[in-house]
């Protein structure tokens, strides 16, 4: 473990850009001990965001989004084996898709983070108490960051237990050790640097102009939030403590909605139809509604979302074809809800594609995806005909684009409480009531919310469907309802071309799949990636792996 997470805390060179376009490139990061300068020190924040960058395509290309095709809500689209092995729950420790590089990844964030923590409290003769207190608290948010975004994939509250908990204040003797008896310990850590970096960070509203893009208290009480939400998952022995852990989610999430002047936040809607697809372009990337996420440009950045349309964008950009939506998703959507066209592309709907006006599904602009329907979510990028190289990447290879990617908004916090208030105090609360209203009036469904479970669960899914973050699947395994769910059949939707009427022709759903089989004791978590073992003695993989 110590060749994973220890050595890497003294890389010399990592090429980085920030969440935004307003951030600079920068080149060299340099070891802790050489430091000497606060812009050394504006280097070494900036190589935080180094799983943005082109070199870290595995990570926020395509990275954990293989785990989520486990989930009911989407596939692999197109065929490739490894890809197929995770979804099906026969994913090796070796296996090559690049959701292995998340792993590393990470650890290689903690590693800065805790250079951070330890070294520029030191540096008060060169940096002001202010400048001090601001890098903490970055710091301190993305160490937590790193950790909820790998520890409910490959850790439990038993037989395995949490993952490597690495601090500041870990000796290097000390970085290869048994593993944490429960995962929880990994959430009680990410809750306390997210308060910790809370006390720290300033408002979204004091954040100065060349810190767009950056943490905000809001945001670390939004990811507190998510990570008590998750330990309150565990209902049964070890450290479980579910009500404990829903009052923190209630805490969390009030503390967000109790803001108010230019600090309040609130479900964008522009008062159309159009409300919940507009809410996915690069105008409304810091609208009302947002909490934290990585943006990039043109030139760099994320590239998840070229990576889920139509396989080659038809000619026009050559977009990858990965992660397709379900019909059962489809299905999910309730008549009238606006969110199930923002999200989804089916058979004979129109969408705009680099100028061009696109029936999809027509004998011109054919349908590649293996589930007959693609992802329009996070699209608006590649709408405009001069989009290429003004919001979208030259290099269809490369398919950085301008749209935020979404770690966490506003929409996932009344979710959240909603959750919290119906586990504390049962079906049909008030309050949840409330929130799960708000949540359909956007979507100009009927404020009936009935506050059930089932209702929960279904909103959801369809609020979030396709994020980045937060994960269907996780919720599943959370929720126990993974085996029942991969149980049942996936299916897609067949249409075809009738060139008399010059139309798109529904056929109906199609088998995609027989089901697939959920072992409980062991699917609800991941195998450690092979790598991760380099050079340790104590790291234990996961069982049944």
């Amino acid at each position: 473990m110590k060749r994973i997470i220890f050595i890497i805390s003294s890389l010399a060179f990592v090429s980085v850009l920030s969440g935004c376009s307003d951030f600079l490139e920068r080149q060299k990061y340099g070891p802790s001990g050489t430091w000497e300068t606060q812009e050394e020190v504006e280097n070494a924040v900036a190589a935080l965001w180094s799983n943005v960058s082109n070199n870290a395509e595995g990570v926020t290309g395509r990275g954990i989004m293989w785990f989520e095709c486990c989930s009911d809500n989407m596939t692999v689209g197109r065929p490739q084996d490894e890809a197929n092995q995770i979804r099906n729950f026969m994913m090796s420790p070796t296996n090559g898709r690049d959701v292995r590089d998340t792993w590393p990844e990470m650890y290689k964030v903690n590693a800065k983070a805790n250079n951070l923590i330890s070294t520029v409290p030191t540096m008060t003769s060169v940096l002001s108490d202010e400048y001090i207190n601001e890098v903490l608290g970055i710091a301190y948010f993305w160490r937590g960051l790193a950790m909820l975004w790998i520890a409910p994939y490959y850790g439990d509250n038993g037989p395995n237990g949490g993952i490597p908990i690495v601090l500041e204040t870990t000796a290097t003797e000390d970085i290869d050790v048994a593993r944490p008896e429960s995962v929880i310990m990994n959430y009680d850590q990410i809750i306390s640097d997210m308060r910790e970096a809370a006390r720290r960070l300033p408002y979204l509203s004091e954040l100065r102009a060349d810190r767009t893009g950056y943490p905000h208290k809001a945001a670390a009480w939004a990811l507190a939030a998510r990570a008590a939400l998750y330990a309150a998952s565990y209902d049964n022995g070890g450290r479980a403590n579910p009500d404990y852990y829903y009052n923190i989610v209630i805490e969390m999430c009030n503390n967000i909605m109790n803001m108010s002047g230019a600090d309040a936040r609130d479900l964008y809607d522009d008062g159309s139809d159009d409300a919940f697809a507009n809410l996915w372009t690069s105008e409304n990337n810091y609208s009302c509604e947002y909490l934290f996420s990585l943006v990039g440009s043109a030139v760099d950045g994320p590239k998840f979302h070229g990576m889920s349309f139509q396989n080659g964008g038809w000619g026009f950009y050559n977009t990858w074809g990965y992660y397709q939506p379900t019909y059962g998703l489809w299905e999910a959507y309730e008549n009238g809800d606006i969110r199930r066209d923002a999200t989804i592309l089916y058979p004979g709907q129109h969408i705009t594609f680099v100028g061009r006006d696109i029936l999809f599904g027509s004998n011109t602009y054919t349908i590649s995806s293996d589930t007959g329907m693609t992802f329009r979510k996070f699209m608006s990028p590649w709408e405009d005909a001069d989009c290429i190289g003004k919001d979208v990447s030259t290099n269809g290879d490369n398919s950085s684009n301008n749209l935020g990617m979404s770690f966490i908004r506003f929409a996932d916090v009344l979710l959240m409480k909603a959750e919290a208030l119906i586990a504390l105090n049962g079906e049909g609360d008030s309050e949840a009531k409330a929130l799960l209203n708000r949540i359909r009036k956007r979507a100009r469904l009927p404020e009936d919310s009935q506050a059930t479970w089932a209702e929960l669960k279904k909103e959801r899914r369809c609020e979030l469907a396709f994020e980045f973050m937060p994960s269907r699947f996780v919720d599943l395994v959370r929720w126990g309802d993974a085996q029942e769910v991969c149980a049942q059949p996936t299916y897609g939707v067949s249409s075809h071309w009738d060139a008399a009427s010059s139309s798109v022709v529904v056929d109906g759903p199609v088998q995609y799949d027989s089901g697939r089989t959920f072992d409980p004791a062991k699917n609800h978590v991941f195998p450690i990636p092979s790598a991760a073992f380099d050079g340790s003695v104590n790291l234990m993989q996961n069982q049944g792996y």
